[in-house]
């Protein structure tokens, strides 16, 4: 094991992108807080055990907003002159998340559920209809699932979405060391900016011509009572559109691969669709969708985890892939067992920043499923799982093509 003195480079190299890393079996094992460098040459504490993990995520003394400053360790590039809703600390982010919590309630969201499973199914006819029994899920469903939703909630034109998947690709690449550090981090920064300008745009005409939506509502709040500045609308709204669009991808094509990958589990769905939303959890908590590159948190005190005293100003790095194999948490946790019973995964975070969009989420997930079993699709994986090629350079990754036959 690297020691303190000699601390390994992280992220790692990753070999088999759809299943956990040895390494944090290790870890978790033998050191559970372990130092390691990050590709700007900071150094931060890597956080693999669930109960250490789950203390990052919800201690005040771990600040996200202080790992914005310019100097700050981070794995994201990140967009400054801007205040995001998952950066931001109390009293900041309480008074921001009261406005817009309660759009993203599981009562808000049930109403959506029919207009996602109308598109959900149109995308399913579609792609079975395609010629020779085989097709791309990740171009026919992951990718233009999540995003017609997401434009159809914040009231975007769907024509629009070329664009927005540009610029939130751009956004989201982890960020590198080496020569190209620069190039990246400048060309995250451009995105971030074209991507609030379009926004920008939008909600000029919005307040012109108000619609029947999220980004009309808020616009509303904004200028009956000013509690929401035009800046926070803006990243509120890029942040929903970023995240609403690349977790869910990456989340329906971890899910979808690891159901065919081993033939059973699909079968048992079919069978039994009543098994799906404990299906989705299970999925959600062993999949390596919720990397926790995006979690980096500086410590604003001195916080003893694991027996080791994180210091004030060090970095923290909860690392919710790793937490979610937790043995002492999770009993077999390298098995995928779709029935699992009391699933308190992290996949989607903890805490207060407990992601907003979960309830939508998991909606997608769950009527996606539904769309396919319901037209008794025998799906099955046209190669090996081991032959896939991975997009690698964002938070979230995912494979570069799923394809399937049936």
């Amino acid at each position: 094991m690297a020691g303190a003195d000699t601390p390994r480079a992280f992220p790692f190299h990753v070999a088999t992108p759809g299943e956990a890393l040895e390494v944090y079996a290790q870890l978790r094992s033998e050191e559970p807080v372990a130092r390691v460098r990050l590709p700007g040459g900071h150094t931060a504490w890597l956080l693999t055990r669930y109960e250490d993990v789950r203390t990052a995520l919800t201690d005040p003394r771990f600040s996200k907003q202080a790992a914005t400053a310019p100097d700050a360790p981070r794995l994201l590039p990140i967009h400054r002159g801007s205040n995001s809703l998952v950066t931001m600390d109390p009293p900041d982010h309480t008074r921001l998340r009261r406005l817009v919590s309660g759009e993203f309630t599981q009562r808000r969201m049930a109403p959506l559920r029919p207009r996602v499973r109308e598109i959900a199914a149109e995308l399913v006819d579609d792609m079975l209809a395609s010629e020779g029994g085989t097709a791309d899920v990740l171009t026919a469903l992951a990718l233009p699932l999540p995003i017609r939703v997401i434009c159809e909630l914040l009231g975007i034109p769907v024509h629009e979405q070329d664009r927005f998947r540009r610029w939130s690709d751009g956004i989201l690449l982890v960020a590198g060391g080496g020569p190209t550090a620069a190039a990246d981090a400048a060309g995250a920064q451009e995105a971030a900016r074209n991507l609030m300008a379009y926004l920008g745009r939008l909600i000029a005409t919005k307040r012109e011509v108000p619609g029947d939506d999220l980004l009309t509502r808020l616009l509303r709040a904004q200028e009956e009572d000013d509690a929401l500045s035009v800046e926070e609308l803006l990243t509120f709204a890029m942040t929903l559109l970023v995240a609403g669009y690349h977790t869910t991808t990456a989340a329906i094509s971890h899910l979808l691969l690891h159901l065919l990958d081993d033939p059973s589990r699909y079968a048992a769905l079919l069978a039994a669709p009543e098994g799906i939303p404990a299906a989705v959890e299970e999925a959600l908590r062993y999949s390596q969708v919720a990397s926790g590159f995006g979690s980096l948190r500086i410590a604003t005190g001195d916080v003893k985890l694991g027996g080791v005293t994180v210091s004030a100003g060090e970095a923290v790095i909860p690392l919710m892939n790793s937490a979610n194999r937790d043995a002492s948490v999770f009993p077999d946790p390298d098995r995928m067992q779709l029935d699992r019973e009391h699933n308190q995964h992290l996949a989607f975070g903890a805490g207060i920043h407990f992601c907003l969009g979960a309830p939508l989420a998991r909606i997608e997930l769950q009527v996606l499923l539904e769309a396919l079993v319901q037209r008794g699709a025998v799906l099955r994986l046209a190669d090996s799982a081991q032959n896939l090629t991975w997009q690698l350079a964002t938070a979230f990754p995912r494979p570069e093509r799923l394809d399937v036959r049936w």
